[in-house]
């Protein structure tokens, strides 16, 4: 392993970064913000989101959009700020052992790998059915057995791009975004023409925009609808993080990243915002035919629209969500392979999972481990049950609201000594962290709550939802492992030698 080491300014000077040998300075500015918009699948997000969002607040949904979106932002200022001190691919590992200690950081690092494990078999699920989609009648998307071997055929796929190089990944990633936008552009340019041009008889479609939908006043007559509405919102945001997984890849460590992930941020804003209004404007949010409304459209809002608005080139929209869960794919296994490889380069793993591949200078251990690790939970729970699959991918909510919140209080302490300093370093390092945090914190607990309800979802287990006992367990099981690595051998003198740091300042 390389013995170089990067440094990066810190409120109290230099922080070094052990080096692993992954291939320094090799994404600019431009590569970052692709991978940020690449990792969150803008358009399936859409697609499979915004119908739900749509049943429950109904034309407030481009203001829910916007709420959702603030937590996300100020904890993407908190990923900014330790990213600037500490640029580590470890991320929410390396930047929690920093404030608060071994475990938190071993812990933080589980909830990264965990939301990527099964996040990907979702994408596998997904990449299959939409293959199969596309082919014949489209009958063979509804077989099980084709669509889990197709979706294990894509992890794995990807999982050989990831560890055949960035550069080889990055140029997959461009053909992928590539074809989703053009295709997602062709969809709303339809839309628009005919929103202008109404029907050929004539007549208007659709309704007609009105400020009222960016109405908090009447939003939040239903305040309970509102929550609802905001925790759908907040996840179909996550994904932004990859940029920082990348930043010892990256041109300028310590603030490539930082300015890839908020340019990312708000452009996945502007486009979900966008969309939304152009989709509502044409469906409605009635609850027949193509309304967003209508139970039958929750699952995927594009495809009960792709015939009515492109007709016979109805087929784009469906490559184009195609598109984006395949380069979401490959996406979701960059980052959690780079922090499996910090985990190990840091003593928290086995020195294997700190294995750099000489030749291609990826995590080579590490990609192989995520990758095999998603197939494996993606078999095992389709050969369990399907909706125990679904209601676990239900579970990522508590994942992601987890390392995120505690990268955000992580900031907040880190960098205690420095929040006089400036209105600055109060507001980005203490007052937006802590806000972020403590929103995803109680969006922790809201979703627990609701997940609890042996309603939810499709299955439930000793009387308690599904959802919510597949995420206990998981998040558990992380604890176990970590007092695992506590007593073992290779990893004790993690939890021995290391101590939380005293404020930056």
């Amino acid at each position: 392993m390389s013995t170089r080491t990067t440094t990066a300014g810190s409120p109290s000077g230099q922080s070094a970064i052990p080096a692993k040998g992954l291939r320094a300075g090799i994404l600019d500015l431009g590569d970052s913000v692709m991978l940020g918009l690449a990792s969150t699948a803008p358009v399936y997000s859409l697609a499979a989101t915004l119908g739900l969002i749509v049943a429950v607040n109904g034309n407030y949904t481009p203001l829910i959009l916007l709420l959702g979106f603030v937590p996300v932002l100020f904890v993407a200022y908190a990923f900014r700020e330790l990213n600037s001190a500490m640029p580590d691919c470890g991320t929410t590992f390396i930047w929690a052992r920093r404030a608060f200690g071994p475990w938190a950081g071993w812990l933080g690092g589980w909830g990264v790998a965990l939301a990527g494990v099964v996040v990907l078999a979702n994408l596998g699920q997904v990449a299959g059915q939409y293959l199969w989609l596309l082919v014949g009648d489209g009958s063979l998307a509804a077989n099980s057995l084709v669509v889990t071997a197709t979706g294990v055929l894509f992890i794995a796929f990807m999982t050989v791009v990831n560890h055949r190089g960035i550069r080889l990944g990055e140029h997959v990633q461009r053909v992928l975004t590539y074809v989703q936008y053009i295709s997602l552009g062709i969809f709303a340019v339809a839309m628009v023409v005919q929103i202008v041009g109404g029907t050929p008889s004539g007549a208007p479609i659709g309704q007609a925009f009105d400020l009222e939908w960016f109405n908090p006043v009447g939003a939040f007559a239903d305040p309970g609808a509102v929550v609802h509405g905001v925790l759908l919102a907040l996840f179909i945001y996550w994904g932004w993080d990859t940029c920082f997984a990348v930043n010892e890849e990256s041109e300028n460590p310590a603030t490539t990243p930082g300015r890839g992930a908020v340019i990312s941020a708000f452009v996945l804003v502007a486009i979900y915002v966008s969309v939304a209004l152009l989709v509502m404007m044409y469906a409605t949010a009635g609850t027949e035919g193509i309304g967003l409304g209508n139970d039958a459209n929750n699952g995927d809002v594009f495809l009960a629209m792709k015939d009515v608005v492109l007709g016979p080139w109805g087929w784009l929209i469906v490559v184009a969500v195609l598109a984006s869960v395949l380069s979401s794919t490959q996406t979701t296994i960059l980052p959690t392979a780079r922090g499996t490889l910090s985990m190990g380069a840091h003593g928290a793993l086995p020195a294997k999972f700190g294995e750099v591949h000489p030749r291609y200078r990826t995590p080579g251990f590490s990609t192989k481990v995520m990758g095999g690790a998603a197939i494996t939970y993606y078999v095992l729970m389709s050969l369990l049950s399907e909706n125990l699959l679904s209601d676990s991918i239900s579970s990522i909510s508590l994942f992601i609201a987890f390392y995120y919140a505690l990268t955000g209080f992580a900031c907040v302490w880190y960098f205690r000594g420095t929040l006089r300093g400036s209105a600055r370093n109060l507001w980005f390092r203490g007052i937006l962290p802590f806000l972020g945090a403590l929103a995803l914190t109680g969006a922790f607990c809201v979703s627990a709550v609701q997940m609890w309800d042996p309603g939810y979802g499709d299955t439930q287990i000793l009387g308690v939802g599904g959802a919510f006992v597949s995420g206990v367990v998981l998040l558990a099981l992380g604890a176990v492992l970590a007092a695992v690595c506590r007593f073992a051998p290779s990893t004790r003198r993690y939890f021995l030698e290391h101590t939380a740091s005293g404020a930056a300042g």
